[in-house]
């Protein structure tokens, strides 16, 4: 029987070793009235569930760096600054909870930059008429920085 301290651990493994426990048992044939490939694709999916949202949150940091760095708008600076503050917050809290995920930020941040910067290229064209290609082609901030609590870039119109 294995031990609970994976769950605390590095939630994202414990699924998928209870999911691959569990398509184990299937293979084996093992006598019970358990669902197992569809309780297996349930626990896949709660990690999945976490892989998802860490990218999400990566995404809208990366898109609310890109606003205070590349907006000459104003406003809403401060809420885009609280917003870098929250989902900060919660990928680091994400990769505190499971190390896999932490490991797999290289291949994470890829998609989270495409999709940060296509939010804040549409954002910005519509309320600030920014063009799109003012934007950089590759992401301008390192993993580093965009978990960093006190990395925030300086706004290339003058806007504070």
């Amino acid at each position: 029987m294995p031990d609970g301290s994976l769950f605390e651990r590095d939630f994202y493994a414990w699924t998928r070793e209870q999911a691959a426990a569990l398509r184990r048992m299937l293979a084996a044939r093992a006598n019970t009235e358990l669902d197992l490939e569809h309780l297996a694709e349930a626990v896949e999916e709660m990690g999945n569930s976490d892989l998802g949202a860490l990218q999400s949150d990566l995404a809208r940091v990366i898109e609310h760096l890109l606003k205070l760095e590349y907006s000459p708008a104003a406003d809403p600076r401060r809420e885009w600054v609280l917003s870098v503050i929250e989902h900060r917050g919660r990928a680091q809290f994400a990769i505190e909870r499971s190390g896999t995920l932490k490991r797999m930020l290289p291949d994470i941040a890829p998609g989270a930059w495409r999709h940060g910067r296509t939010l804040a290229a549409k954002a910005m064209q519509m309320l600030d008429a920014v063009d799109p290609r003012s934007l950089p082609a590759e992401c301008p901030y390192g993993i580093d920085q965009i978990l960093d609590e006190d990395f925030f870039p300086a706004n290339r119109h003058g806007s504070e």
